[in-house]
């Protein structure tokens, strides 16, 4: 394997700047109903709703006692519900309330911004071309933490 490969410390750098321009993006747009973490773990709910946490924690990627407090603050402030499964009662969903599926449209003008810079100057063949990447380097990590 290359040693002079830097593909993580890049994936690192672009998590952290990215992140702040998401937030400031959310700000320019006044958008104060919730945050760019926040704004993940909506986003998945949004494409898929009445989720069992666990499946939320593995989409978005966030670790348990991280999600949970997130899950409890996002509940607070009116976003989404804990109710139990009625197959399985030892199974909590999460699921949104009608304030939070209301934001959606706002959370998209945001996002469009960002992929747009994101992408700027990127044929569509290299957009796919790097989705695809991300999405091997993504299963090979989920793969070594399994």
């Amino acid at each position: 394997m290359n040693r002079d490969t830097r593909g993580g410390f890049y994936i690192s750098q672009i998590k952290q700047l990215g992140s702040r321009i998401f937030e400031k993006l959310l700000k320019d747009n006044d958008i104060e109903d919730f945050n760019g973490a926040q704004g993940r773990i909506l986003f998945v709910l949004w494409q898929k709703d009445n989720l069992p946490i666990s499946e939320l924690g593995e989409k978005t990627s966030l670790a348990k006692t991280t999600l949970t407090s997130m899950l409890d603050r996002m509940a607070e402030q009116g976003h989404i519900q804990r109710n139990h499964d009625p197959k399985d009662r030892r199974q909590t969903l999460i699921t949104l309330t009608d304030k939070a599926k209301l934001l959606s449209n706002s959370y998209d003008v945001v996002s469009d911004q960002m992929n747009q810079l994101f992408y700027k100057g990127f044929s569509d063949e290299e957009m796919k071309q790097l989705d695809t990447m991300l999405v091997k380097v993504l299963h090979n990590l989920k793969e070594y933490e399994e």
